[in-house]
């Protein structure tokens, strides 16, 4: 008989160790009648897994088993949300409150279901009532001003929230963070960056807060004070060590760089930030590594899924842009994400889209499966590879405008990623300017001197593209003010 407490699943998770958390949560469920955490641990472990469907099968359970507990229908929601399933996500999160769970968390629950779903004005009254339970909740008041900027347009407004928030709570180094990082997005670096270093005043041991101030002053070509910030950070931390080697790239210094990089990843080999930073840095010096990182030839792979020139694929790609064209209800950019000057629509992943944007899912994801066979053998890359691959998110961006474009950037929690292109704006002809491509190899993060793209690949409505989540892409600026929309996902490895 199994008496492990499902609590140490947690433990594991939180130590890389996803396989022992699925066998000590498997045993627990192999018991005659599995407890309400036995049920909440086996779900957390197969999340950790990449598994969230099994997940959402075992909360189902759950919250069958136990229709009293609070807790199991949150876990029910939080899932469902997870996964897209925006109407249920809501109807089981109400359950949790009906019962008289009083948390904040399924109030935040709530809200996504309800943002995710369009209903704005519900969202932001649950957002308000997660506030109203806990006033100094960092993700509410983050999510409740990002709601208020996307649907807006309005810093000022939008901002009000934080601002309140911080104003009240002036030690509390997250939502100091959040305010900073909604800052940044709305396009002030400089008050962003002063609020990060009040904030370390009073946190210096706060490690998002170091790394926002470090990431800021490169942006704003202050290496040196990059450097001054991120020499505060313990070297025993792998994350701070990923800070150390930016400030160290904006500063030049690529030996350093690539040592402090080095660590990082040995220590959180997928990190795909931490690879990120490491290869730009073996690019910096000339180490021969980086062209295995970033082998553009073996690693970058574009799939014409769909024939524009067919009146089946023509046809097929214009209902695809009519029903994407309606999930996209936002004014603007969010906040953390690379695009800028467009709107962002989250995809869901449970059937439930009209019929072409499923159709897209599913050959999406057999793209998945072919690119899990061709990329066996050696390599860093290469080395995740369980044989399967299952989305972890899905999305959609609308540009529009000349000023509509992707920043350099990563992913930092996939590992296939990928850009689907539904509309292209008549420029893309263009193979000398090269105009809305997508460019591999130009880093996101300040170097001291220039790193130019490596690798450029046309866009083409149907075509998809699919990369190595650690690799630095973004796009060319283009002049013209047509629609550019894409499709986007991450996949991920599945653990067995």
């Amino acid at each position: 008989m199994v008496t492990a407490d499902p609590r140490q699943a947690y433990d594991l998770i939180a130590r890389g160790d996803v396989e022992g958390a699925l066998r000590l949560t498997t045993a627990l469920m192999a018991g005659p009648a599995p407890s309400v955490g036995a049920y909440a641990a086996h779900a957390a472990a197969l999340k950790a897994a990449g598994r969230t469907r099994e997940a959402l099968e075992v909360n189902r359970a759950a919250a069958e088993r136990y229709p009293s507990s609070g807790a199991t229908w949150h876990n029910l929601a939080a899932t469902l949300g997870d996964l897209g399933h925006g109407e249920e996500a809501i109807s089981a999160a109400q359950r949790a409150i009906s019962i008289g769970l009083q948390a904040p968390e399924t109030r935040l629950v709530l809200a996504r279901a309800l943002q995710a779903e369009h209903r704005f004005d519900e969202a932001e009254a649950a957002f308000a009532e997660a506030l109203r339970l806990r006033p100094d909740y960092e993700e509410a008041n983050n999510e409740l001003s990002q709601l208020m900027w996307m649907r807006t347009g309005d810093a000022e407004r939008s901002l009000g929230p934080l601002q309140r928030a911080v104003a009240a709570n002036p030690n509390h180094a997250g939502l100091a963070y959040a305010l900073a990082m909604a800052q940044e997005f709305t396009g002030q670096k400089e008050a962003a960056r002063a609020t990060a270093e009040r904030a370390l005043t009073r946190a210096p041991n706060d490690r998002r807060l170091l790394s926002l101030v470090v990431e800021l002053s490169c942006k704003l070509g202050d290496a040196g004070t990059a450097v001054r910030w991120a020499a505060q950070a313990p070297p025993e931390d792998p994350v701070a060590r990923a800070i150390q080697a930016q400030a160290l790239l904006a500063a030049g210094d690529g030996p350093a760089a690539a040592a402090a990089a080095e660590d990082a990843v040995r220590r959180l080999p997928n990190d795909q930030y931490a690879v990120a930073l490491l290869a730009t840095a073996w690019r910096m010096i000339g180490d021969p590594r980086y062209g295995e990182l970033y082998d553009y030839d073996r690693l970058v792979a574009a799939y014409d899924v769909v024939d524009p020139d067919t009146s089946e694929g023509a046809a097929f790609l214009e209902e695809l842009r009519a029903a994407l064209r309606r999930l996209h209800r936002y004014t603007t950019h969010p906040f953390g994400q690379s695009v800028r000057q467009g709107s962002q629509a989250t995809l869901r992943l449970d059937g439930a889209h009209e019929p072409a944007i499923e159709r897209l899912l599913g050959l999406l994801r057999d793209a998945v499966a072919r690119r899990v066979g061709e990329v066996r053998g050696e390599g860093f890359f290469q080395s995740r590879n369980t044989g399967a691959a299952e989305m972890s998110g899905a999305w959609s961006i609308r540009l529009l405008g000349a000023s509509g474009h992707h920043a350099d950037h990563i992913h930092p929690r996939g590992w296939i990623s990928s850009a689907f292109y539904v509309s292209v704006p008549d420029d893309v002809r263009d193979e000398a300017r090269r105009p809305g491509w997508i460019k591999f190899g130009e880093p996101g993060v300040a170097t001291a001197e220039p790193m130019p793209a490596e690798r450029h690949v046309q866009p083409r409505p149907g075509r998809l593209v699919l990369f190595p989540s650690y690799m630095w892409h973004g796009t060319v600026p283009y002049p013209s003010a047509a629609e550019r929309m894409t499709v986007a996902f991450d996949a991920v490895p599945v653990v067995r």
